[in-house]
């Protein structure tokens, strides 16, 4: 069962933005060590509790500091951003670090509505465009404009011995068919989204039109302990912050535990609702639990977000999630 991550750079009360994007290098460097397939980067802007606004500057200082793992942005948010620039800036990271960047592409906002206009004039418009800019993108990573077009002669360099692996993000039909349509590797968001999973991915697979065969990462929210009472207590946090990112006065940060508990208590259906979609136990909880969604959805990959409020019991939580897997 392959194993990755995707890290939100999330900032807990008492760490600094500057310590949660620490953290996330930290955590890149032991999800090497543990062998973990790749780590992927979130987008968010305006966003209090996350620290990462631009996975591409994050992605060259894990690279710089780690040696084989794959990595890449999970996701670039393509609305947001001309095709060129997204295919200069990866062909750079794939000439630095070769065969090991993943381009991951979404369409979400990443953050509230203002953020949006700030960032591109007319938002709605390029996320109706958002086929043709993949199309655009596809056809830089792969110099293969038609003749005649006008970008035939241009080129995204460096261009790099290997090319960036692209990925479509998605948690809808919808995403699920552009992604078959295209071609392209397909990463399903089973943490965020309340719709039928396995029967979106299904109709990748079932309409998928590539030249290689259809890849699915599954994204689940995991948190393992040495104990289920001591997971479910460390799951407090990130069902506290959940529940915070629907308050606008909130800063939003990760809670501690204490904290935590009582934002919980207050909001006990909404905290249910949260934690109905993650795995939260021992390692032989949340092997079962993978196993049995692996089959679901017949998962190539699991990419894993976990949210805790101390770095450290997150890492041990990916440390003894991939031992629970190795163990198998």
């Amino acid at each position: 069962m392959k194993l990755s991550i995707l890290d939100q750079s999330p900032i807990s009360e008492q760490m600094t933005a500057k310590d949660a994007l620490d953290a996330t290098i930290e955590l890149a460097i032991e999800a090497e060590k543990l062998n973990y397939e790749r780590f992927w980067i979130a987008e968010h802007h305006d966003l209090f509790g996350l620290a990462c606004s631009n996975p591409s500057v994050l992605i060259s200082a894990i690279g710089a500091k780690t040696k084989q793992i794959k990595l890449g942005a999970g996701a670039v948010l393509l609305p947001y951003y001309q095709p060129f620039s997204v295919a200069e800036t990866y062909n750079l990271l794939e000439t630095m670090y070769t065969g090991r960047i993943d381009l991951g592409l979404g369409r979400a906002p990443g953050g509230p509505a203002e953020v949006s206009l700030a960032l591109v004039e007319n938002y709605l418009k390029e996320v109706r465009q958002f086929p043709e800019k993949i199309d655009e993108l596809l056809c830089f990573l792969q110099d293969n404009f038609p003749a005649g077009h006008l970008y035939q002669k241009v080129s995204p360099t460096p261009i790099p011995q290997t090319k960036p692996r692209p990925y479509l993000l998605g948690t809808s039909e919808k995403s699920a068919i552009l992604a078959a349509e295209k071609g392209l590797l397909y990463a399903f968001g089973d943490f965020m989204t309340e719709s039928d999973g396995p029967s979106v991915v299904r109709t990748y697979r079932e309409n998928y039109q590539g030249k290689d065969k259809p890849y699915v990462i599954v994204a689940v929210e995991v948190i393992c302990a040495e104990t289920k009472e001591e997971a479910e207590r460390l799951a407090l946090s990130s069902i506290a912050w959940k529940i915070n990112q629907n308050d606008i006065e909130s800063k939003q940060y990760v809670l501690l535990e204490e904290e935590a508990e009582r934002v919980v208590l207050a909001n006990p259906k909404q905290a249910e609702q949260i934690r109905r979609k993650m795995i939260v136990g021992d390692k032989i909880h949340v092997y079962e639990e993978l196993s049995r969604i692996k089959e679901m959805y017949q998962a190539d990959e699991f990419m894993i977000v976990t949210i805790v409020n101390d770095p450290k019991k997150k890492m041990t939580s990916y440390r003894l999630l991939k031992e629970s897997m190795d163990a198998k």
